[in-house]
């Protein structure tokens, strides 16, 4: 199993490469980045005979990324969203499986060349997307019928810790964004930053918090992996710390989130991009109070004529420092990087069979998702309510 992390000195995708040091059996693992210096730097981290760094520009030198490729059986891209259209397209050239973290790009243009190639690419397979595509698949399971789905998490990180995180925050409440919609009877409705309030009791430490509809990949995905259980409504919500959340608002009540450009001494610059360069760049940008992230879903259906409410969260070691490799960001960071992980190694032992662009929900199996995630102390958590009568 040779594997290539593209984007690996980000973050994020060195913990998926850190997970794979620690859990698999590969024969190889490159990181892949242009950032040199911290490519590195996680491979001398990693400390692995296995794991080696390649420089790779994706952007300026296709050929060569397609090229290096080739020497692998899969792909794990932690690239950003933006650049997604780019590196799905040197995968889908490539030949060989990928996944990625995001699901939300332009991953799903190329289903036919991945199908064309017998190769299996999954869009999307982090905390959410990813982890809540399983719960929500392993809910339905359980349904006759399944009309309400509802995802929330909390995603409690420092506003701008890498330049890829800044984006995902200014593009998520983008008053201009086409995709931040919901599915309702058929329909998918766009709604405007901050629709659709809901107060969401997150698991401890994290607790209640108001959430609004952001724009993800499963609230797509699901209705069309599940044509045949009935989904009515599907809303995807989220929230990162109350400070962040505040910020967000303001820009947005004052017009700033469009990203409005100004001339300032004879340069013209989105307010939106300076204020993403200051807090990238600013001690402010780096800190919150509490670091993880919680997961919360639920699935309203019927089974045998009773109505059901199934409530599904998920829980972390502690990022307080008591429990080695999970202090503060790593507590953010390990969560998602980690589901890739897991499915990078299932799609390279040959278990997913399908191929073409998958949504997790298409490829993988929830019950092996949760027993791997067990042993990286993650748990997902499960309680059912029975409602009135169908």
């Amino acid at each position: 199993m040779r594997i290539l992390c593209l984007g690996g000195a980000g973050k994020i995708s060195r913990e998926t490469a850190y997970d794979l040091v620690e859990f698999s059996d590969f024969d190889k693992l490159t990181i892949a980045d242009r950032n040199e210096k911290a490519g590195h730097e996680v491979a001398e981290w990693l400390n692995d005979p296995r794991v080696d760094f390649q420089t790779v520009d994706f952007v300026q030198d296709h050929d060569a990324t397609v090229r290096l490729m080739r020497e692998h059986d899969i792909v794990m891209d932690g690239t950003p969203i933006s650049l997604n259209d780019r590196s799905t397209a040197c995968i889908a050239e490539a030949r060989v499986h990928g996944i990625n973290l995001n699901g939300c790009g332009a991953e799903w243009a190329f289903d036919q060349a991945f199908r064309d190639h017998g190769r299996t690419y999954v869009a999307g397979m982090g905390m959410t997307p990813g982890v809540t595509n399983m719960m929500v698949l392993h809910a339905v399971n359980q349904l006759d019928t399944a009309e309400i789905v509802r995802i929330s998490h909390g995603a409690f990180r420092s506003i701008a810790f890498s330049p890829s995180i800044a984006e995902t925050t200014r593009i998520e409440y983008d008053p201009d964004l086409p995709n931040r919609v919901v599915y309702e009877n058929g329909k998918f409705i766009r709604v405007p930053p901050f629709a659709r309030p809901r107060d969401i009791e997150l698991p401890q430490p994290y607790g209640t918090h108001t959430q609004w509809i952001i724009p993800h990949a499963e609230t797509v995905t699901l209705p069309r992996s599940l044509p045949d259980k009935g989904i009515k409504l599907v809303e995807v919500r989220g929230t990162w710390p109350q400070k962040n959340m505040e910020l967000i608002r303001v820009l947005y009540d004052w017009g700033l989130l469009s990203n409005p450009t100004v001339k300032l001494k004879g340069a013209e610059i989105g307010v939106m991009d300076a204020i993403s360069s200051y807090l990238a760049g600013s001690p402010v940008g780096q800190e919150t109070k509490l670091w993880g992230y919680a997961l919360h879903v639920e699935v309203i259906g019927t089974k045998d004529g009773r109505r059901l409410q199934h409530i599904l969260t998920h829980t972390h070691p502690a990022s307080d420092g008591s429990i080695k490799g999970w202090e503060r960001l790593r507590a953010y960071t390990r969560n998602v990087g980690i589901p890739m992980s897991i499915g990078a190694q299932i799609i390279a032992k040959g278990k997913v069979k399908s191929t073409g662009v998958l949504a997790p929900e298409q490829a993988f199996n929830p019950a092996e998702i949760f027993r791997e995630l067990e042993k990286r102390q993650i748990f997902v958590h499960e309680r059912m309510n029975t409602l009135d009568p169908a």
